[in-house]
């Protein structure tokens, strides 16, 4: 069969079944993220109908996918609030990093794995899926919640840090000097600082430049640049979906509502096969050795991600509530942890299938306390505050006199 006719079969099958599950998943009110998970593996290396044709074609759709998510989001929030969420979520930053890195590098040093895989580690644990929890929030509706806007903090000083740690992760394990290692994180800080100063100071003038009454050429520029952007980014050891999410933030009015309305088709397809793409680069044989660990770590990691939630969505002003809501979305990772585990893989080949099989637990896990947090924590709250029902009248002598084999006497008598 030619080549071009099996890519067209396999991706229609595969497109069908995420629409069939898709529509499944809604009709209980559940993300479909775990179920397209699922479908990766199915048809991943040792899955039960491996993909031959259309792998590749995955692979640059779900990178795109990752892109359009962030670019979504970005179109939610202008460069101000960006700038205002950067200057009040900053301790939240801080705590994030002082509960969620630890356990990854403690972890890493009692597999002894050495200062490397802690580093790595420690960057697995760290980072929550923004991929993951753009989707989470616009399938539950939440964009617009009061607390919506501390989860962005949170996840837009993750991803900022990577331009960070990335580089410096790199020089770690290519084992560069201080010099090094220096140059290649000033040329990625300063990519990102250059790009957010253009984006606060000359955005409205960006805006007015893409802007088009024709939603054919609106849809072609905003995204055009997006990927312009991100691949500029990328090749300046800065995340594509950084690069991604300032371009959305930079654009704002009439073209950011309209950019919104035409892409939210395609962010919602190139985001299925971005989760699909996941599974299918994950081997179902090397999860099993590993499945133990994975799970104590991501049992400590939901936790402190929960409170990392709860903290930023307290100083926010939010209510108990929103702060186990805020918590419970926070708790997937995805595309960072993966690529952070790829980048070690030469100098720690054991990181990773640890560290597919932390993602792929906290990725089916994350819209599930993203949906449950916040009412399985208010009904443990209320029964906590009202305590044991008390007992009826005489209840107690009637048992103690049960147990000493007397008929407990009538009431009044």
């Amino acid at each position: 069969m030619h080549d071009t006719t099996m890519l067209l079969i396999e991706l229609g099958g595969i497109i069908l079944i995420l629409g069939l599950i898709g529509r499944f998943a809604g009709r209980f009110g559940l993300s479909p993220i775990p179920l397209y998970l699922l479908t990766g593996l199915a048809f991943g290396d040792g899955g039960l109908l491996p993909l031959s044709a259309s792998e590749g074609f995955i692979a640059v759709g779900a990178d795109i996918g990752v892109i359009l998510l962030l670019l979504l989001l970005g179109l939610e929030y202008s460069a101000s609030e960006l700038v205002t969420s950067l200057r009040t979520q900053y301790p939240s930053g801080i705590v994030d990093f002082l509960l969620n890195a630890p356990p990854g590098a403690a972890a890493a040093l009692l597999l002894g794995w050495g200062p490397v895989g802690a580093v790595a580690l420690a960057g697995v644990t760290w980072i929550s899926s923004s991929g993951v929890i753009a989707k989470i929030l616009t399938d539950l509706g939440r964009l617009g919640n009061r607390e919506t806007p501390a989860i962005l903090g949170v996840l837009v000083i993750e991803d900022l840090s990577m331009a960070v740690y990335l580089p410096l992760l790199t020089a770690l394990i290519a084992g560069l000097g201080l010099a090094g290692g220096s140059i290649t994180l000033l040329i990625a800080v300063g990519t990102v600082s250059l790009v957010l100063l253009l984006a606060i100071r000359h955005g409205r003038h960006l805006s007015r430049a893409v802007s088009s009454d024709d939603p054919e050429m609106l849809l072609l520029v905003v995204l055009g640049l997006t990927l312009l952007v991100a691949g500029v980014a990328e090749e300046l050891q800065v995340s594509a979906a950084v690069g991604a999410f300032l371009v959305g933030i930079a654009l704002s009015g009439e073209v950011a509502e309209g950019a919104r309305r035409l892409l939210s088709p395609l962010r919602d397809l190139f985001a299925a096969v971005f989760f699909v793409f996941f599974g299918l680069s994950t081997d179902p044989t090397a999860i099993p050795p590993v499945l133990l660990p994975a799970l104590l770590l991501a049992a400590v990691t939901v936790l402190t991600k929960i409170a990392t939630g709860w903290y930023a969505a307290r100083r926010a002003g939010i209510g108990p509530r929103g702060r186990l809501r805020a918590g419970g979305t926070l708790v997937a990772r995805g595309e960072f942890s993966i690529v952070i585990a790829g980048l070690t893989a030469a100098a720690e080949p054991r990181i990773v299938p640890l560290a597919t099989a932390y993602v792929l637990i906290l990725v089916v896990l994350g819209p599930l306390t993203a949906r449950w947090t916040e009412p399985v924590g208010h009904a443990t709250g209320s029964w906590l505050r009202r305590g044991p029902r008390p007992s009826p009248p005489g209840a107690a002598m009637r048992a103690a006199s049960a147990r000493d084999g007397a008929v407990a006497p009538a009431a009044g008598g």
